[in-house]
């Protein structure tokens, strides 16, 4: 195990322990308003064996990862060619900047009215909020990582005579492969972000759906079980993200 991961390992192990001490030992944090170790456990048991909010964990997890995956991916089928396409073309740029200028600065959050008025309470209001906040960082950075591509590499390319579709693929693309995996990352935890306000309301399942109906019940500690898994998901889908950006880029690796 490399050094960080034993630092890293060895600060979860002072916060928890602190956490043990303030709320279990001292009593010095009141756990009617920040639940015990003891209280997360007891909730943790529950909604596992028994079921919370209508449902047990594992189908709140399945719901909220599945919200996550399509509004994810369709945000960056439609957000990488986007950006690529305004970064390689000055007319599309031209004429696509305007509008995604007047998107871009609209806060995932506030599409949540419209996305109930157009398409109800169900998952696909969930989902297209979640796409606008995917599709933002993922056209920014995979413009920019065009963008940034040098004049010579282009020319060289072009003056071999590289058809337009293998410049694309073969040049384009993996020149701006790091930015686009970047807006990825940053898509990714946006997405986890507007999946948990998006859930709190009219959600029938998922991560959000157990924080909103522990809120009611004022219950710190399914409150706490919830963001705990919000976190270990966003944590596991980002690190599989980045394992896939590994393969891809190998040479990133290398200079790391």
């Amino acid at each position: 195990m490399s050094r960080r991961s034993l630092i890293g390992l060895a600060t979860i192990g002072v916060l928890l322990a602190t956490w043990y001490v303030l709320t279990m030992v001292t009593g010095t944090i009141d756990t009617g308003r920040f639940p015990s170790p003891d209280d997360v456990w007891l909730a943790a048991k529950q909604v596992v064996i028994k079921g919370y909010a209508n449902g047990r964990l594992h189908i709140h997890i399945l719901h909220s990862l599945r919200l996550v995956a399509m509004g994810f991916l369709f945000a960056i089928s439609l957000g990488v060619p986007l950006g690529l396409l305004m970064g390689w073309s000055s007319r599309a740029e031209a004429l696509i900047n305007p509008i995604f200028l007047l998107v871009r600065p609209v806060p995932p959050l506030a599409w949540i009215p419209l996305a109930i008025l157009w398409l109800g309470l169900g998952d696909s209001a969930k989902v297209m909020v979640i796409f606008f906040a995917a599709f933002v960082p993922t056209v920014i950075n995979t413009h920019a990582g065009v963008r940034n591509i040098s004049s010579p590499i282009i020319e060289a390319a072009r003056m071999l005579g590289t058809p337009r579709a293998a410049l694309v693929l073969e040049v384009l693309v993996p020149a701006a492969l790091p930015s686009i995996f970047t807006g990825l990352r940053l898509a990714l935890q946006a997405s986890w972000t507007t999946l948990v306000a998006a859930e709190l309301v009219g959600a029938i399942a998922g991560l959000g759906r157990i924080l909103n109906v522990a809120q009611q019940d004022l219950y710190p500690g399914m409150i706490l079980v919830a963001m705990i898994w919000v976190a270990i998901l966003g944590w596991s889908t980002t690190r599989l993200l980045e394992a896939i950006e590994e393969r891809a880029l190998p040479w990133l690796v290398v200079r790391r």
